[in-house]
């Protein structure tokens, strides 16, 4: 018999984490982190990581493993999030993976294949400067073309983060990327529960969450890192850190980046209810209303759900 997951998705701001608490004490359960930034030390507030308070002496995995300047790749983040699943099966404990990156989720819960090549950052900066030019996205995209039709045929020119990364890999003899591959078959019994809301009091709710992120310290706390020299790493692409690089280069007022910020995170927040959507089956719960009824209705759920593989 298949061991269960539950796996909690929606999009930014709607509640995830106090769900995952919530069911992880109703259920002997234990929290996988599912987001791509909250790995990182001390990328706290702009990702809005589970404070040591909030946990509730909740175990928590997949936070704070890597340190801001280090890289931490979708195949990286499955089989050692594979390798926490099992752990927390083998304790007899519930498993309960919180996720606001599709990727990530996707690749835990069903057998996805990642190619894991070292990007080279320096032929990446130079092609990305390439694509900078005039009709320099068309001359990459021929570029490809020469090395691999196929591939030329499956990256459309306006991707030009994956015809960067096809280049790179085909000239240092590499295949393309291909495809993601998946099974349909989990590997575990899957238990999706996903939290939705309007989405006009989801936007306001996330723009409420970055003032309150500044009144935290969020200007701080990357400004500290920015001081160390991080610039083009991957924890410096998170909303809420890669807008700052403007305003510490003289490039945008400091109320421009809040508002990016805002803007990058309604944003967000429509992809990641769009992939979740489209990729996934998902038993959906209103957000403000289980909140109120302290997640009764998850409650009940779950332990049907759970009630069920045992029959």
């Amino acid at each position: 018999m298949k061991c269960p997951l539950v796996v909690i998705v929606g999009p930014t701001a709607v509640g995830k984490t106090a769900l995952g608490i919530a069911l992880s004490k109703a259920f002997n359960g234990e929290v996988i982190n599912g987001d791509a930034f909250q790995v990182y030390e001390r990328l706290n507030i702009g990702t809005a990581k589970v404070t040591e308070e909030e946990k509730d002496n909740v175990p928590h995995h997949l936070l704070d493993i890597k340190k801001p300047d280090e890289s931490f790749s979708a195949a990286e983040f499955q089989r050692t999030a594979k390798e926490t699943i099992t752990d927390i099966h083998e304790r007899k404990r519930l498993p309960i993976l919180v996720g606001g990156t599709g990727m990530y989720v996707k690749g835990v819960t069903s057998d996805w294949s990642f190619q894991e090549e070292k990007a080279d950052r320096d032929v990446q900066q130079q092609l990305e400067a390439i694509a900078l030019e005039p009709n320099g996205t068309e001359r990459l995209h021929a570029r490809l073309h020469s090395l691999d039709q196929a591939a030329a045929a499956r990256i459309h020119p306006n991707n030009i983060r994956k015809m960067i990364r096809a280049i790179e890999l085909l000239e240092r003899g590499h295949d393309a990327p291909k495809p993601l591959q998946s099974v349909d078959n989990s590997p575990y019994h899957l238990i999706m529960i996903g939290l939705t809301m309007d989405r006009g009091a989801l936007y306001e709710r996330i723009e409420r969450r970055v003032d309150v992120m500044l009144e935290q310290g969020l200007f701080e706390e990357v400004q500290q890192l920015y001081e160390e020299g991080l610039r083009d790493e991957q924890a410096m692409k998170a909303i809420g850190y890669k807008e700052w690089i403007d305003y510490f280069e003289g490039k945008a007022s400091f109320e421009h980046v809040v508002e990016t910020i805002k803007t990058h995170s309604r944003q967000f927040a429509k992809r990641q209810l769009t992939w979740f959507r489209n990729k996934e089956t998902v038993h959906w719960f209103d957000s403000e209303q289980e909140k109120h009824d302290h997640f009764t209705g998850i409650v009940q759920f779950l332990a049907g759900e759970l009630e069920k593989m045992s029959n």
